[in-house]
């Protein structure tokens, strides 16, 4: 495989922009007499703080000339408050602020922030140049964040070619795929489709959820990747354009309403939640439950035990099994009862042939995912770059790293005008 026609990158927690053209924002601001500065901030913090804002330092501090008008001190200028982006009129200051300007001798001017926080030390110093900010570097430490090994590579994209080749293999229409992979030993935890609508699910399919690991086959979900045949990992591009001819609106995170639109048989098996992830997700649980039978089930809450928010003090179970064990004998090992269960997928990767909309997005943080891997964009529902970044939002306990596999440049060409082409008719 000619791992140099594909390409791997980051996709942020928020949008990328040249750092001499970041987002600002407009505030009001004024110079103070520094006598007043620990009053006046004090103030403005309970009546106009700046939540959004945090990277931005309230004061800015000038060290004025000595022939300037308050020789031998600094001059400092206060943010007091956002103002409106789509006027430059002073007369819109909250009432609350209005009133500290005669008591503090204050002068109102309009300036600008940059909107965000820098990520960069070119970034900050680009801000600075506008208002002071505070710069923290990322702190932390994902495989992939500064860029791939050749082998490394090489592994993705063979992870990325089984999604694909998944979701064009046996469906009539095209749907998503996930393939849940565990990367410290290689090995392909669960692998699923999309289960929207009845023709993309096969006549005896059953449940991940009322099916055990060991009815749905484990060597279907613990695949390792160097045992991998070339035809099963090598996809026929072919294939995939000629499933173009058929629509993507049946793809169920590029259309999450789309099942509302179909006639469903009520004795099929389908769901409208069931989207790739979350099938994935169920298979990944059904192969702990059979490998750790003797283990209590997490999804079940024992009520009679402190829960994890009432011992702070507990700690997940991050380990990725036993780092001892030989590659080929981990799976045997897994059943060993001094192995611990692994916490839901953590530290696990999961690849998806497109972007997963909000709801798979989200669920993929509930389930501790370490990294995402997508080939295509969802320019309709996608929940991490597209229409919103989960992966940026601060008020989640746990966040993943995100990455876009491109493929070579006449597949991915061709698949994406035809995901254009599908969704400007949606």
């Amino acid at each position: 495989m000619d791992s140099d026609a594909w390409e791997i990158i980051h996709i942020p927690d928020k949008p990328t922009h040249p750092p001499e053209h970041q987002p600002t924002l407009k505030v009001y601001a004024s110079v103070i007499k520094p006598k007043f500065a620990n009053t006046l901030v004090s103030f403005l913090c309970k009546i106009a703080p700046l939540e959004d804002l945090r990277h931005v330092k309230r004061v800015r501090k000038k060290i004025l000339p000595d022939h300037a008008f308050w020789t031998g001190e600094p001059q400092l200028t206060v943010i007091l408050c956002l103002a409106p982006e789509d006027n430059d009129h002073l007369n819109h200051m909250p009432p609350d602020v209005q009133k500290l300007v005669d008591p503090y001798e204050l002068n109102p001017f309009i300036t600008q922030v940059c909107k965000y926080a820098a990520v960069s030390k070119e970034e900050w110093e680009e801000q600075c140049k506008l208002w002071p900010t505070s710069f923290h570097p990322p702190t932390y430490n994902i495989d992939g964040i500064g860029g791939f090994s050749e082998d490394d590579t090489q592994l993705i994209c063979k992870f990325m070619r089984v999604a694909i080749d998944l979701a064009v293999s046996g469906h009539k229409p095209l749907v998503n795929a996930a393939v849940i992979v565990d990367p410290s030993v290689r090995k392909i935890i669960a692998s699923e489709t999309d289960q929207v609508y009845p023709s993309s699910v096969s006549g005896d399919m059953t449940s991940a959820e009322t099916m055990s690991f060991k009815e749905r086959g484990e060597s279907n979900h613990c695949q390792s990747i160097d045992r991998m045949t070339n035809a099963s990992s090598e996809i026929c591009f072919n294939s995939i354009l000629e499933k173009l001819n058929s629509s993507l609106s049946t793809v169920a995170c590029l259309n999450p309403w789309q099942w509302s639109l179909q006639s469903h048989d009520s004795e099929s098996q389908w769901h409208p939640l069931r989207h790739a992830s979350i099938v994935a997700v169920e298979s990944s649980s059904a192969r702990d439950r059979y490998l750790f039978p003797n283990s209590t089930d997490s999804s079940i809450p024992d009520h009679s035990q402190p829960s994890d928010a009432d011992c702070p003090a507990k700690k997940q179970k991050t380990n990725n099994h036993s780092q001892d064990v030989p590659n080929d004998n981990k799976e045997g090992a897994l059943r060993d009862p001094s192995i611990e269960k692994p916490y839901l997928c953590t530290g696990y990767d999961i690849f998806l042939v497109w972007e997963p909309c909000t709801m798979c997005a989200m669920a993929l943080v509930h389930q501790r995912i370490k990294r995402i891997f997508y080939a295509f964009p969802n320019p309709t529902a996608g929940g991490l770059g597209s229409v919103h970044r989960l992966q940026g939002e601060k008020s989640l306990n746990h966040h993943y790293a995100v990455f876009r596999v491109l493929m070579p440049e006449g597949a991915h060409n061709a698949l994406y005008q035809g995901l254009k082409h599908v969704t400007a008719e949606s």
